[in-house]
């Protein structure tokens, strides 16, 4: 291997990259500097040698505020992994096979539902691993995957995009439900008259459930009434446990409270509320060891 070309290579260090990626996290020097434990003026030498190193500007200048240039958002993606793949080797060179910091993130019914105990398991493994868990919507995810802000989502909704892997990891279907007290209750068989006529009780917008719904909805989508739309899923069932309309769900969600009584799944066969889960990592992502464990263990909980 030729000794010039290496050395050509690393005129940069990974505490320049570091500081270049907190600083585009962060947007601000003084910011990416307190995240880092590094002084101000560290963090402003060490990006301003990486810039003057490749005779190359990363951000503009904007204020007080920085803001990644295209040259910089270039050069983010790669950054990203080279410091992930280090990271890895470190742990490696170690003999440690803990996971380090994890950062999930999943929406709302796979975070509240599924992740929890998948993260319980995790921790049994790798008592030393530092996993963080942030719950949002399918929109919110997928740009946090996008921005590097988490390794790994857990999505419910269907995603394509140019820069993520969207991998498929389990299915899952959606219930239609109201409170025993209501006229839809006892119904045998629910028609499209019935689900016309319905108050509804739904998901926001951007969120994997209510794209599932609305899929499954075609045809009578715009004849719906949507009363209230709720962004956290607890909500939306004591709203309709209360009786102010009928909900649709993850039946992961529901299922104590349908053996419990207090709500009551409504029969919608004609009606196709099937779907997915998936995994999203950003291309450029590298695949640590603990990201590789934490998708083989929500693999087998299924």
């Amino acid at each position: 291997m030729n000794i010039e070309k290496i050395t050509h290579i690393m005129r940069y260090t990974l505490r320049q990259l570091e500081v270049f990626l907190a600083i585009a996290h962060q947007q601000n020097v003084s910011k990416a500097a307190k995240v880092l434990n590094l002084s101000q003026s560290a963090a402003s030498s060490a990006l301003k040698e990486l810039e003057q190193q490749f005779d190359v500007l990363l951000f503009d200048r904007i204020g007080k505020r920085l803001q990644l240039n295209e040259q910089g958002r270039l050069i983010r993606p790669k950054a990203e992994s080279l410091l992930a793949q280090a990271s890895d080797l470190e742990q490696t060179l170690l003999k440690h096979a803990d996971a380090g910091h994890l950062k999930i993130g999943a929406t709302l019914s796979i975070g509240n539902y599924l992740a929890v105990s998948i993260m319980a398991e995790m921790m049994r493994q790798q008592p030393n691993a530092n996993i963080s868990l942030e719950v949002a919507n399918t929109a919110s995810i997928s740009q946090k995957v996008l921005n590097f802000d988490l390794d790994i989502g857990l999505i419910e909704g269907e995603l394509q995009h140019s820069d993520l892997d969207v991998i498929p990891w389990r299915d899952d279907e959606l219930a239609v439900f109201c409170s025993p007290e209501h006229p839809l209750a006892n119904k045998k068989s629910i028609s499209d008259d019935d689900l016309v006529q319905a108050q509804w009780i739904l998901r926001e917008a951007g969120s994997g459930t209510r794209q599932a719904f609305e899929r499954a909805m075609h045809g009578i989508l715009p004849k719906l009434t949507i009363a209230h739309e709720l962004q956290h899923t607890e909500a939306i069932k004591r709203a309709v446990e209360a009786n102010l309309g009928i909900g649709c769900l993850s039946q992961i969600t529901l299922e104590d409270a349908f053996k419990r009584g207090s709500l009551i799944r409504l029969p919608v066969p004609h009606r196709d509320f099937q779907r997915q889960f998936y995994f999203i990592l950003h291309q450029q992502k590298f695949r640590s060891a603990g990201i590789e464990q934490w998708m083989a263990l929500c693999l087998a909980s299924e």
